[in-house]
């Protein structure tokens, strides 16, 4: 990796009349992601409940993390719409709260389309509290925004982790009372938020002495950041959804496939810890680099049989940094345009939907050995992508 400081890049904003979280706050946010986290991961073990209480397919009890999804990409779109013209507060409020009228609404509702209508809710309040807070840490803390990001996210990964490990507990019959018990979480939050600066620096505000993009169009880097995006969380989703099979298909067994999943998660989780120091030495783009390097190595290596628990560990480590890190990289290099981080993020949840169904046809055509391999490709391509975009953002001092 080579050692460019972050220091040496233009600041993300200009300096504020305080900073945008105190510590409480910014701790309660890191609260408000593990919240986030165990939401998403809820639905997939409570399928076997729904469909027993609602009398469901599969494929409907699915559409419950649809909703959630659609809900998200709602949520990021609407903040983004209000952010800067009500306070930070305020919409960070009414996302908590709206994340647990949701969860309770899924938790308490008579029939399926409540339950879907609640589910899509809860996926409003996900989606603001997911874009808000990123696009917050992303201006907020200077510098540091790269390695408090990856704190930030790696709260996420907990709340994915604890989240079925609760529902495994207490059994899929009671996952009402789990869904009500993140609703319940969601409103001490609600009193940290005195701690959030209610007019946060926005990304636009850059000071006179910031470099500028060599050549290429800011739309042209805009459409390699949301390609970046949408492939690598379709990687982590590839993953997370295939692997189990894959090592099934290969030799192992339910167990031991299962169990590995888990280590892919919470290889992500640690991976992010382990990053959050690094990104105060290391620039963005040289920490995406090794990044998609690593991970594209690991993804090979999983084709070998015997390799392939180990390697999919590999690549949780390796993926991790890639969505926190990327989102001061892209205000930076593209810091007139504000709906920047809207973009990358309602594209990265797009990219997590479709990851599922793609991989699974593309598989329809060659065999589920392939899935390593597949993936391999696609992560080649995030690595064309992250060059593409260092060559394209690199920057050039104006002349005195």
């Amino acid at each position: 990796m080579t050692d460019q400081p972050t220091m040496r890049h233009p600041p993300l904003t200009t300096p504020g009349p305080g900073p945008v979280f105190t510590p409480m706050a910014t701790a309660a946010s890191c609260v408000g992601f593990v919240l986030i986290g165990a939401l998403q991961a809820l639905y997939g073990p409570a399928i076997p409940a729904l469909r027993q209480d609602f009398g469901l397919s599969p494929s409907t009890a699915g559409l419950a993390l649809s909703a959630h999804f659609v809900g998200g990409v709602a949520g990021v779109l609407l903040f983004d719409r209000l952010y800067g013209r009500i306070g930070n507060r305020r919409i960070l409020a009414a996302s908590y709260l709206l994340m647990a009228t949701g969860a309770a609404g899924f938790a308490l509702a008579p029939n399926w389309p409540t339950a879907l209508t609640a589910a899509l809710l809860a996926g409003l309040g996900f989606g603001g509290i997911d874009y808000g807070l990123n696009q917050l840490f992303a201006v907020g803390f200077g510098h540091r925004s790269a390695a408090m990001l990856n704190i930030l996210n790696a709260h996420f990964g907990i709340g994915a982790i604890l989240g079925p490990a609760l529902i495994g507990a207490a059994g899929a019959d009671h996952y009402p009372a789990i869904f009500l018990a993140v609703a319940v979480a969601n409103l001490p939050l609600l009193l940290c938020l005195k701690g959030v600066r209610e007019k946060a620096p926005n990304p636009t505000e850059t000071p006179a002495t910031t470099t500028t993009p060599l050549t290429r169009s800011l739309t042209s880097i805009l459409t390699v950041f949301v390609a970046l995006y949408v492939l690598h969380v379709g990687i982590e989703a590839g993953v997370g959804g295939w692997e189990p099979t894959h090592l099934e298909t290969v030799g192992y067994g339910a167990g031991i496939a299962a169990t590995a999943t888990s280590v892919y998660w919470l290889m992500m989780t640690v991976g992010r810890f382990l990053v959050a120091p690094l990104a105060l030495r290391f620039s963005a783009p040289a920490i995406i680099t090794v990044s998609c390097a690593g991970m594209t190595a690991c993804l090979l290596l999983a084709a070998v049989p015997d390799l392939a628990p180990y390697a999919y560990a590999g690549v949780g480590l390796f993926i991790a940094p890639i969505f926190p890190t990327g989102l001061p990289w892209l205000h930076r290099a593209a810091p007139g345009a504000a709906r920047a981080g809207a973009l990358v993020i309602a594209a990265s949840m797009i990219g997590g939907v479709a990851a599922g169904p793609s991989l699974g046809k593309v598989i329809e055509w060659s065999d589920i050995k392939a899935v390593p391999l597949l993936l391999a490709a696609t992560s080649a391509a995030c690595l064309t992508a992250t060059l593409w975009l260092i060559r394209a953002t690199r920057t050039e001092n104006p002349h005195p």
